[in-house]
């Protein structure tokens, strides 16, 4: 996962959960996991470029055991990343930034991230 400049309005926390994202220039649909997740946002690698800017459709399913999240979302970044093997082909570091996302999805997302944030830091 590419490491660069953090310029993030909202913490991320390392978090795997299934996702599916839907471009909105086609009925393709993509399913992965996330790298990471925050409250403004995600990170997941996939193995094709989605373009900067494209709108997406993202159906998330963290596991607080509630209804998966429905929100739209921006590729606000990609990152093409080195393929160690050939035949798997490229793959694509791609942040995703949530532009319809209602509150109480937001605050599933910001408690997730607390716990995990909260069992990182070490006690003072």
């Amino acid at each position: 996962m590419w490491n660069g400049i953090n310029r993030r309005k909202f913490p991320r926390a390392n978090y795997k959960c299934f996702i599916r994202i839907n471009s909105k220039d086609s009925e393709h649909s993509i399913s992965t996991q996330t790298e990471n997740i925050g409250s403004g946002g995600i990170c997941v690698i996939i193995k094709e470029n989605l373009g900067l800017f494209q709108g997406v459709a993202l159906e998330i399913n963290i596991e607080d055991k509630d209804v998966a999240i429905k929100c739209a979302g921006t590729v606000v970044w990609v990152v093409k990343k080195r393929a160690e093997d050939k035949k798997d082909g490229s793959a694509y570091d791609t942040g995703i930034e949530f532009v319809d996302i209602d509150d109480a999805s937001r605050i599933r997302i910001e408690k997730i991230v607390d716990s995990i944030l909260k069992k990182q830091t070490p006690s003072a």
